[in-house]
């Protein structure tokens, strides 16, 4: 199937700078409730064959700063994997494999997420250390070109080199990439994701098409980078638009979904480092890293975009659905818990799924200690993931 965190991403964000933050010193929770729905509409004519990854949910991070507890979800859990970006994913059980012409298929989840009082080490240009203390097993990994991130565009490479004027320093780096991004990428939403030449031919993208670029821009200086997204609780958004030809509904209720990228700077470490959404602005590109979003606990982290051409998926999906008339519909809520105590956790599934006792392991400490996401934000997610739709369709 598709995954529409995609669409939430571009979708969301149009609201930069309005996030609200007072002091943060206590743990904050927040329920998430997801449904989606496939559907094949009765004067339809062909059949939709539902695939493993139409029944694929992520799972969430679990870290110093979030903790989530999966509470409920609508059909069992079949199968546990790890997806090509090191994500946690489950698949669950539906009970039909196809949808005909009238039929449709529903599945929601709710979880429980603990948001912690999160910081950033106090980031100073001339403490940054150089390119060579990056250590060589990232650069291999997180620099090369794969996915969106077009390492070997020419006009990518120029642009970058240009910017960075034989700086060392990875820091100073990082700010020039995200002062000429602040000062010439107008944020503009479009319904199909952009790769970083055509953000960079267009001089505007949204949040995930902004990120992108300064991964790439980061890829080729040799900064090892990544995609990150999540969601941010919004008390004041409420919903409901249609996209690809009307194809899909999205509502959201006090929720909005945005990317941003994570990128290695030594000698602190991995950094996020937001393009779009910063509390106190650009005039500093420091607040990119100080600021963004995910600094806040307000936002939860939902997976990382490491190699998946999520640019690619988004755009085969949006033909699969116009193309066959296909409908998906997504909710999505995030709910404040004025007094968090996390509830306790869902029993663990049998070890016996697939026979995978170690995978099941794993879901059991995710479940105990951690996250699991489904709904909108899964079916967002299988849409990055998707790579291929074999033997999707039959007359």
């Amino acid at each position: 199937m598709l995954s529409f965190i995609l669409i939430l991403l571009l979708t969301t964000i149009a609201f930069q700078n309005s996030l609200a933050v007072e002091g943060e010193t206590q743990d904050v929770g927040y329920t998430i409730k997801m449904r989606v729905t496939y559907s094949n509409p009765v004067n339809g004519t062909r059949i939709w064959n539902l695939t493993e990854e139409d029944r694929t949910i992520g799972l969430f991070m679990n870290n110093t700063w979030q903790r989530v507890q999966l509470m409920s979800y609508s059909y069992p859990l079949e199968a546990l994997k790890v997806d090509e970006n090191g994500n946690s994913i489950a698949v669950l059980s539906f009970p039909k494999s196809e949808l005909k012409p009238g039929e449709n298929v529903s599945f929601s989840v709710m979880y429980y997420a603990l948001s912690k009082p999160r910081s950033i080490p106090n980031i100073i240009e001339n403490a940054s250390e150089t390119l060579e203390r990056i250590p060589a097993d990232l650069s291999r990994k997180y620099c090369r070109e794969e996915g969106p991130w077009l390492v070997n565009e020419p006009e990518l490479r120029e642009l970058a080199h240009n910017l960075a004027e034989n700086e060392t320093r990875v820091l100073t780096i990082v700010k020039k990439f995200v002062a000429w991004i602040r000062d010439n990428i107008r944020y503009e939403f479009y319904e199909s994701y952009l790769y970083p030449n055509e953000t960079y031919a267009k001089l505007q993208g949204a949040c995930a098409d902004q990120a992108t670029l300064f991964i790439t821009l980061c890829r080729i200086y040799g900064i090892p980078a990544y995609l990150q997204a999540g969601c941010i609780y919004l008390p004041e958004t409420q919903t409901s638009e249609t996209y690809y030809g009307g194809r899909m509904t999205e509502s959201l209720k006090q929720i909005g979904w945005h990317a941003w990228a994570i990128a290695y700077v030594p000698p602190w470490g991995w950094l996020p480092v937001d393009l779009t959404y910063v509390i106190g602005g650009f005039d500093d590109p420091f607040n990119a890293i100080k600021g963004g979003a995910v600094t806040f606990q307000r936002t939860i982290q939902y997976l990382n975009f490491t190699q998946t051409d999520y640019v690619a998926s988004s755009r085969e999906d949006r033909s699969f659905l116009m193309n066959n008339y296909f409908y998906v519909y997504i909710e999505d809520e995030m709910i404040l818990d004025p007094s968090p105590e996390p509830p306790k956790p869902l029993e663990p599934p049998s070890d016996e799924i697939q026979g995978k006792p170690r995978l099941i392991s794993v879901l059991i400490v995710a479940a105990a200690v951690g996250v699991t996401l489904t709904g909108a934000s899964m079916i967002v997610f299988v849409l990055y993931v998707r790579k291929a739709k074999k033997e999707k369709l039959s007359e």
